[in-house]
């Protein structure tokens, strides 16, 4: 398509003399443009996108892909006869029975917040990935007696606590005696301290033992939940009639992940894509420096496209070569852009960090954003659009110019000049 004669005269107009300078300043100006819209876009789109599938993930990691939930007041009986059942059943993955409830949680240093106590085995516990493989302080082989607790390293900052420390769960729902209901209070032992990477997570829920949580929420030899994990997540619809077949009939709420999550979900798919228009204009701003740098070229280059039309260049010819000297503005503004995107995205969080040293303020707030840093993932599908946008609008940039130029008559020029 680009002919040896085209390639070098559009070279050579790319290459500003003594006088050209200012036609060339644009052009350069105009790469960077290009440059810094897409590398913008890019690092925005991905973060956006780590954003959603690590909040996601770590959600997932802390409440299973399936939710089985007895209603209020209610609980699941014969649990074991039916954990056996789930954990029989092709595509599940992982069965976590557990014990739900609210408490407020105090210290003796004056700590108090509400907060989530979640009862579950020693074994399950340790099988639960988001906790067991983030443990800073302590061990869950402690986790067992009557007296243990695990909570998150949040709660244990905000409170001033420790492996051995005490923190005092109190029940809202108070034991009946003689003189009417009393709240439950009962003080537990740390025994380790761990760090979900989700900031509502490490500062609101902690863990007891099974039959501890079954003793303080006063439910016996039942459970009020079970968490399931299965194979394929996508299609969690699938497995409903065998996990109600595995429950005997017993009245629950089953949820899946999507329906749990969907307001966040939507949420960040909405935000991302907003980001995605809006610095899109950075792009499409830098494409219109492309159309007045090359209409400014065009105007200069009058009386050198007459000469060439004498010559015997066709109009064709003359078409792409300004549109060479455009897309080589565009595409190389792509591809530098792309670059700067990328290596910033692999390395945001040491740049973060190394923006909080300097500035010794927080970048990215945890307790705001959930998560406790920026995710540093790249969505390559992203990374494709945000290049097929840069180099769409860059190469659009260059036709208009480009037909002018075609259009130049030779004698008009050559007498102008």
């Amino acid at each position: 398509m680009f002919g040896p004669f085209e390639r070098t005269v559009a070279g050579r107009y790319l290459r500003a003399r003594k006088g050209e300078r200012f036609v060339s300043v644009i052009a350069i100006f105009s790469l960077i443009g290009i440059a810094l819209g897409v590398a913008t876009l890019i690092v925005v789109t991905s973060v956006m996108s780590g954003f959603q599938t690590e909040l996601v993930s770590r959600v997932l990691g802390a409440s299973g892909h399936i939710t089985i939930e007895a209603y209020a007041g209610q609980k699941i009986g014969d649990f074991t006869a039916i954990v056996a059942k789930l954990r029989a059943t092709p595509g599940i993955v992982s069965v976590l029975p557990v014990v739900d409830g609210q408490v407020l949680l105090t210290s003796e240093g004056g700590g108090v917040r509400g907060g989530l106590v979640r009862g579950v085995e020693q074994a399950d516990l340790k099988a639960l990935p988001i906790v067991s493989q983030h443990i800073v302080a302590g061990s869950l082989d402690a986790f067992d007696g009557d007296d243990a607790i695990a909570i998150g390293v949040s709660l244990a900052e905000s409170f001033r606590l420790r492996v051995g420390s005490e923190i005092t769960l109190i029940s809202p729902k108070g034991s009946a005696t003689v003189v009417g209901s009393v709240p439950r209070i009962r003080a537990y032992k740390i025994v380790a301290i761990f760090d979900a990477g989700l900031s509502e997570y490490n500062s609101s829920v902690v863990f007891l033992p099974l039959p501890m949580a079954q003793i303080f929420f006063q439910v016996r030899d039942a459970i009020n939940g079970i968490q399931l994990r299965v194979a394929d997540p996508d299609h969690v619809e699938n497995m409903v009639p065998a996990i109600r077949a595995a429950l005997g009939g017993q009245q629950v709420l089953l949820r899946d992940w999507r329906h749990a999550n969907d307001q966040i979900i939507g949420v960040l798919q909405v935000q991302k894509d907003t980001m995605f228009i809006v610095l899109g204009m950075i792009v499409l701003v830098a494409a219109f420096n492309v159309i007045s740098s090359l209409i400014m070229l065009v105007k200069d280059k009058r009386a050198d496209i007459a000469v060439l039309r004498t010559l015997g260049a066709g109009s064709g010819a003359i078409l792409r070569i300004f549109v060479m000297c455009g897309a080589f503005v565009g595409i190389s503004g792509t591809a530098i852009g792309t670059l700067i995107g990328v290596v910033f995205c692999r390395n945001i969080v040491a740049i973060q960090h190394a923006v909080e040293r300097i500035s010794g303020g927080q970048v990215f707030d945890s307790s705001v954003f959930m998560l406790t840093e920026l995710p540093n993932t790249i969505d390559w599908g992203d990374v494709a659009r945000v290049v097929a946008l840069g180099l769409g609008l860059s190469l659009l940039a260059t036709l208009y110019p480009s037909w002018r130029a075609a259009r130049t008559d030779p004698v008009e020029a050559l007498r102008s000049g």
